[in-house]
């Protein structure tokens, strides 16, 4: 097997264990691209990538461009010599830069492509209540995650998975996938399958905070979905007693119904919130200005009467 020379492109935690993958392997990591470090906090403090912190540890060369068309970083990508880039949850490249490796640059996407196509795949998975995702690596081209797929392994989605529980389990599996490819890739033995053209592709665009506001005109399976795909974090909201109101973990109950939004509760052990067919059972929630809490310990400190 060919031993590459290789840079790794990403940003997030989700991107650590595949960095990790290269530096374990017989290849050779030469370079960590990452995003520049940003003001974080209440102090402002220059805060770094969860990548360039492991980057750290590796004593790797590490460049972090504010423009990616920008000649000096391109001269200093050029220097590194390398014959792959991988990419994992970093931003759009340009051609000048995904182009440049003579074995082109290869991405890993949590999604079975072509389904789930954008920046937020693991949330819109679960949003639509699907049963079943994964991850692709594929070959980088113009249009955003539409390159040839080179390999996908899936795994099922539990019942009340949330986001974060799916992010974590994703990772694992990409980083396993990431090595399968890498390796095919250096032995020259590895498939290249052009993503069919299908009309129902299903987008994951952007979340942003006015996406997560929920809707109680759906039912309560589209209610529990939308609250498991956005937990922990940015969190589902909506508003009570005037007040940002966070749900974390829900039950769906169908039957029931009442108005739409309407909150039902016996100030003690449930606090419910009515949908088109039921109501959501609040179990994990956050009012705006206040902790975390169980059901019972936030019903212990709220005051019902400011809902009524």
């Amino acid at each position: 097997m060919r031993k590459l020379r290789i840079v790794f492109m990403g940003t997030p935690e989700f991107a650590v264990p595949m960095l990790d993958v290269i530096a374990e392997s017989a290849h050779e990591l030469v370079g960590v691209i990452t995003a520049p470090d940003k003001p974080a906090g209440r102090g402002m403090q220059l805060s770094q990538s969860e990548v360039k912190k492991a980057a750290l540890a590796l004593n790797v060369p590490i460049l972090q461009p504010e423009k990616l068309k920008n000649e000096e970083f391109l001269s200093a990508l050029r220097a590194l010599n390398a014959d792959l880039f991988v990419v994992v949850a970093f931003r759009m490249l340009p051609e000048v830069v995904w182009n440049m490796p003579p074995l082109g640059t290869i991405n890993l996407h949590a999604s079975l492509l072509p389904q789930y196509r954008g920046a937020a795949p693991i949330n819109w998975a679960i949003i639509h209540g699907e049963k079943e995702t994964g991850v692709t690596t594929f070959f980088l081209q113009h249009e955003i995650d539409t390159g040839k797929i080179i390999f996908q392994e899936s795994l099922p989605i539990g019942e009340n998975e949330t986001v974060g529980e799916l992010y974590h389990r994703l990772m694992q599996l990409g980083s396993q996938v990431m090595r399968k490819t890498i390796d095919a890739i250096a032995e020259g033995n590895y498939p290249q399958t052009p993503q069919d053209h299908i009309t129902d592709i299903k987008h994951a665009p952007k979340i942003f905070k006015e996406t997560c506001k929920i809707n109680w005109q759906q039912t309560s399976a589209q209610v529990h979905n939308f609250i498991r795909g956005l937990s922990p974090y940015p969190a589902a909201f909506t508003e009570v007693g005037g007040k940002v109101f966070k749900i974390f973990k829900a039950k769906p109950i169908v039957g029931n119904i009442n108005t739409p939004g309407k909150i039902t509760t016996d100030e003690k052990t449930y606090f419910h919130i009515h949908t088109t067919d039921g109501v959501i059972d609040v179990l994990e929630c956050q009012l705006e200005g206040k902790k975390r809490l169980g059901v019972e310990e936030f019903l212990r400190g709220f005051n019902v009467a400011s809902i009524q």
